[in-house]
């Protein structure tokens, strides 16, 4: 008790007494301030958090997001579709109605599409996977057709030229474009006046897809220019005649006119009479005849 009632033992007992609570204090603090250390040590270097542990309204609205982005894209897709569609319908709709026949040839020769008039004008059924030489075979290029003959020697101007040949100088000599005018016939034997224009189809990175032949039939043309050819020659010999006819009548009129004798000039009035019933017939014939052919034929004839 007499240590304790000391002052000096007091006070040293009470420094120790304080000492030893501020160490327990600061070990208390030291472990505390590790825990929260290793405690967000661990939440940092944690997995993120997987969609289960998101609310549930920020999920339902993710949800919906994605559902209107692929509504968005279908809609999108059925437009392009349906552009698509109706470029093709109106490309076949425009071919199928056009009077012109068009052919067109791939880059390996063989037709790829052919519309409808170009089948009836041709005489095929189905030309798909033909070649130019099994639709065109033989046919020859019009001798008075425009044709370009850059591509050509000047001692080859004067030969033969195939359908075939202008169609292969377009697809594979690099000309751009050939009008030509050629005889032909059908398989069925029918012949035909065509006149051609053949085009590359030039492809978007500017190689060559094929070649495009736009073909009108001008046989009835061709016909009735023929016609008009004969009808302008037959013309001519007719008139010829006429002014043989005209002068034999005059000369027979003048014999008429000097003669005294009754049976002379019964013969000559016999005469005149029958070279003006064959003139009437030939010139009357040729005014009124729709094919002047036969008319030659019978002019030839005689």
């Amino acid at each position: 008790m007499r240590l304790i009632a000391n002052p000096v033992v007091f006070r040293a007992a009470f420094v120790f007494c304080c000492a030893v609570l501020a160490f327990v204090l600061g070990l208390y603090a030291i472990r505390r301030l590790r825990k929260d250390i290793a405690e967000e040590s661990n939440l940092s270097n944690g997995p993120s958090p997987s969609i289960d542990t998101l609310p549930l309204h920020l999920y339902n609205t993710v949800i919906q997001q994605l559902k209107q982005q692929k509504h968005e894209l279908q809609v999108q897709s059925q437009a392009e579709q349906q552009r698509a569609r109706t470029s093709e319908n109106f490309s076949q709709t425009v071919l199928s109605n056009l009077s012109c026949g068009v052919l067109v040839f791939g880059s390996n020769g063989l037709v790829r599409t052919a519309n409808p008039a170009a089948k009836s004008i041709l005489g095929f059924a189905s030309t798909t996977g033909m070649s130019a030489q099994d639709i065109f075979r033989k046919s020859a290029v019009h001798s008075t057709t425009f044709r370009s003959t850059a591509n050509f020697p000047d001692d080859a101007a004067d030969a033969p030229v195939q359908v075939v040949d202008e169609i292969h100088t377009v697809l594979h000599e690099g000309s751009k474009r050939r009008e030509i005018e050629a005889d032909y016939e059908s398989p069925s034997g029918e012949k035909r006046f065509l006149r051609m224009t053949i085009s590359r189809v030039p492809a978007a990175d500017g190689g060559l897809l094929g070649v495009a032949c736009v073909i009108n039939d001008l046989s009835e043309i061709e016909r009735i220019r023929r016609q008009q050819e004969l009808h302008g020659e037959i013309s001519a010999e007719m008139a010829l005649q006429l002014r043989s006819s005209l002068t034999t009548i005059s000369g027979f009129a003048q014999q008429l006119a000097n003669n005294r004798d009754p049976e002379l000039a019964k013969e000559i009035a016999t005469d005149i009479a029958q070279e003006a019933v064959q003139l009437d017939r030939t010139i009357g014939g040729f005014l009124t005849s729709k094919d002047p052919s036969s008319l030659a034929i019978g002019h030839s004839a005689k």
